[in-house]
């Protein structure tokens, strides 16, 4: 009986790990393409014209493999008034936990305000009066520790009290299929203070 067993799960598991037969269609070529919010550039480049904006990015808001999307909305003319950078800095290059202090831009010559200071949660009215329209484009992993959202919940609080609209380029969530890790004990302090609610990874796409 045993050895009869053996057998067979020996053939269910050359049958699943064999390669499908020539021709045979599986389905896997037929997956449509997973385009991010960047490369949608007629949705929201008509509404980035003639007006000064401003930018809340990092290292993974690129527009293609070879190009940053700031790197192409700076070739394509786009008035870049200011970036905004969040943890680890907009390109990047700084390590975790380290504050990120104010800079330019080497590539593009565009000022750089730091969100991640230990001291600035939020821009000055000056900086908030000096652009129209604010793009954000971070990739996130939907965890309630991490700094990204909160830095764009922060800057959407602050556009939404001077008025300013807000252009958000989606990209998925590689960890958006599940809900996990322990859960928020409401009775102690959170910083930074969770948005998402009490799960650790929030199962958001």
């Amino acid at each position: 009986m045993l050895k009869r067993l053996y057998i067979l799960c020996a053939m269910f598991i050359m049958a699943a790990c064999s390669s499908p037969a020539e021709g045979h269609d599986d389905g896997v070529n037929d997956v449509a393409e997973v385009l991010v919010g960047a490369t949608d550039t007629t949705a929201y480049m008509p509404m980035l014209r003639d007006r000064r904006v401003a930018i809340l990015a990092n290292h993974t808001a690129m527009y293609s493999a070879e190009e940053h999307v700031v790197d192409m909305l700076h070739r394509e003319g786009v008035n870049i008034v200011g970036i905004f950078a969040p943890e680890h800095g907009f390109r990047g290059r700084v390590e975790a936990g380290l504050k990120v202090d104010n800079s330019v831009d080497e590539k593009t010559g565009i000022a750089i305000l730091s969100l991640y200071n230990g001291k600035t949660q939020r821009p000055s009215d000056g900086v908030m009066s000096s652009f129209d329209v604010l793009v954000v484009d971070m990739q996130d992993v939907g965890l309630r520790f991490y700094t990204y959202y909160i830095s764009m919940l922060r800057m959407i609080d602050a556009c939404a009290d001077f008025g300013r609209e807000v252009i958000i380029l989606d990209r998925p969530n590689p960890n958006g299929h599940y809900v996990d890790g322990p859960i928020l004990d409401m009775k102690y302090p959170c910083c930074p203070r969770s948005y998402y609610g009490r799960d650790c990874c929030d199962g958001c796409g």
